[in-house]
């Protein structure tokens, strides 16, 4: 276990953090997936034995640091809503499953367990939020040299909401067990998955005009072997 700041309604709250979860494969709609499942078969990744998975992962790769150290340059960010599940209920924030693709085809579990897991200190409740889901949006921009880009954009909507997502996750009846933080599911890129030098995610709330935001850049770690 270890514990975490983040800021709610403005004030810092610490959190107890007991297990990290990175769901995948979450496209609400069967095009979605397979969209998806695409992208990644294009650069060697098998598909998953289950639709949707769930990865354990070590607590210590939560982040909210601005800058993070990976090996090599073949390692990617991805935008994502995140659940976090306190004694007094489910709060939202936004996260980068940061992952290595060069490692994926190998091992998927192995591609996300040697890359740090960049969240931002922000939350929202759930509840403030679930009457109006569908209408949030997801973003990310990269950074390659001098050049920004948006590099995922669309409503959360394409993904399972996360109730459904809760629900299918092993032994949950339903409810995440306090002390759960689990990544949610990316959309599709804009254009292919690549290397950034910098990354900026965000979910946007129209009806209540506010803004969750992260970003990070990531340092490069010689490869000697």
């Amino acid at each position: 276990m270890r514990t975490m700041t983040f800021d709610v309604d403005g004030a810092a709250r610490r959190f107890d953090v007991r297990q990290l979860v990175i769901a995948g494969w979450t496209g609400r709609s069967r095009e979605a997936v397979e969209h998806h499942l695409a992208e990644l078969a294009a650069i060697g990744v098998r598909p998953p034995r289950t639709i949707p998975c769930f990865y354990r992962l070590a607590t210590s790769l939560l982040t909210s640091a601005s800058d993070v150290e990976v090996v090599g340059d073949e390692s990617t960010g991805e935008v994502e809503f995140v659940l976090l599940s306190a004694a007094d209920g489910m709060y939202v924030g936004i996260g980068s499953d940061h992952t290595d693709r060069k490692v994926e085809p190998y091992g998927v579990t192995v591609s996300k367990q040697i890359c740090p897991k960049p969240i931002g200190r922000p939350l929202w409740k759930l509840a403030d939020v679930e009457p109006h889901w569908d209408r949030l949006i997801l973003r990310s921009h990269v950074t390659r040299g001098r050049q920004k880009t948006v590099y995922q954009e669309g409503s959360v909507n394409n993904i399972l909401m996360p109730t459904d997502l809760v629900a299918k996750f092993p032994d949950s009846q339903g409810t995440l067990a306090p002390g759960t933080v689990m990544f949610c599911g990316t959309l599709p890129v804009q254009g292919a998955i690549s290397w950034g030098d910098r990354f900026e995610i965000e979910m946007i709330d129209p009806v209540r005009h506010r803004t969750l935001q992260h970003e990070y850049s990531s340092h490069t770690l010689p490869m000697v072997d």
